[in-house]
């Protein structure tokens, strides 16, 4: 009997565990109820377990019955600051949270490759269970690694996984070399000042300097780096105001940069300085520009996305899984994770056509099963290597 046979006879317990995680979404570093089900689950599987790393993440460790290698096997466990419209009889019960990218079916396909594991135990090596904590751009797998998560837990390879309605249900797909763009977040502060909406003469209007910055500093990419080089710098959030007739001393704008190429990275944000420079000095105001790295590009090494890939097709079939070509403007901080061990990501496709971060997402159970015999194949194929 297959890992894929053996993980489908309990493919409704996985559904009960997804649903229950969906019903009670806990956004990052806050993951108190997630980790708690996850650690006392690993544990109800006879699997060594260690909670706290990184605030809220869990190790697992099992050992499988003969020398070999350690494999590590990543999910990611928070939520979103969403609104659900679902309208799922499981549909989030905290407000404002919402499972819209889908981390309670990452969790819980983890979840299902360790019973697995823990109850065959006929593979080389260790694997080793990473459930992170505060991937939405919140620093978890930073906070794990810094918590010395590979010093305590030495892995040879590491191996993660992300859902796609974008792709077809059951199709799996590995791109070796970069893959997912590197981000930053930043966040830009106008200080003028204020007055009287009747009298805008006597103020400096933060509204004024931030409306013209955002048009500004979108032209970046378009007038800075060659049309070949992929990049992007988005405004995403405009805050400034209280009342109808007074303008504010203060305006904030906040966004985020993606890129493939660091030094594109720093182009762009030495051209957000020069421009936020200049804007203050045009209007008398005082702009405040805070960037950060939040992810780094995401690469897969060419080899490990062949052994993913490769334990793929055991379980599609070459239809169903295939080599992606085409690079990715998201980010995912599992990045950091592949910059210090060696591995791969992959993407399983599912019914449904609302997009991630959506708050209508809704995800197809059907691939868990899918998702946890592929974790469990990189261990049981890779422990002996």
């Amino acid at each position: 009997m297959t890992a894929l046979d053996r993980i489908s006879a309990y493919a409704e317990e996985l559904t009960a565990i997804r649903r229950d995680l969906h019903e009670h979404p806990e956004l990052g570093f806050e993951e108190l109820r997630t980790s708690g089900i996850v650690a006392e689950t690993l544990r109800g599987f006879g699997i060594e377990v260690t909670t706290g790393v990184g605030k809220t993440g869990v190790v697992g460790v099992i050992r499988g019955n003969r020398p070999g290698r350690n494999i590590g096997l990543r999910a990611d466990m928070d939520a979103l600051p969403i609104q659900e419209q679902t309208n799922l009889p499981y549909a989030s019960k905290t407000p404002g949270v919402m499972h819209a990218c889908g981390h309670d079916a990452h969790t819980t396909m983890l979840l299902g490759a360790a019973r697995y594991l823990a109850e065959n135990r006929d593979f080389a090596g260790n694997a080793v269970l990473i459930f992170q904590p505060a991937e939405e751009g919140l620093g978890g797998a930073r906070a794990m690694i810094a918590d010395g998560l590979f010093q305590r837990f030495p892995c040879h390879e590491i191996y993660g996984l992300h859902n796609s309605p974008l792709d077809g249900p059951g199709e799996i797909g590995v791109k070796p070399g970069p893959a997912m763009a590197g981000a930053d977040f930043f966040d830009i502060t106008v200080t003028g000042k204020g007055g009287h909406a009747a009298r805008p003469e006597a103020a400096i209007d933060p509204l004024v300097i931030a409306s013209a910055l955002v048009g500004q500093l979108q032209t970046i990419v378009s007038r800075n780096l060659p049309p070949t080089t992929p990049a992007v710098l988005s405004i995403t959030q405009i805050h400034a105001g209280a009342a109808y007739n007074v303008i504010p001393e203060e305006a904030t704008l906040c966004g985020t940069v993606r890129y493939f190429d660091r030094e594109a990275s720093e182009l762009i944000g030495a051209r957000m300085a020069e421009i936020c420079d200049g804007f203050a000095r045009a209007h008398g105001a005082q702009i405040r520009l805070d960037r950060r790295n939040v992810f780094d590009v995401l690469v897969n090494s060419a080899a490990h996305a062949e052994h993913m890939l490769a334990a793929a097709r055991e379980l599609t079939g070459d239809g169903k899984s295939r080599q992606k070509d085409s690079l990715v403007m998201g980010s995912e901080d599992f990045a950091d994770m592949l910059r210090l061990v060696p591995g791969a990501y992959c993407t399983i496709g599912h019914s449904g056509d609302v997009p991630l971060h959506n708050a209508g997402f809704v995800l197809d159970d059907a691939i868990l099963p899918l998702g946890a015999a592929l974790l469990a194949r990189m261990v049981e194929t890779r422990g002996a290597a």
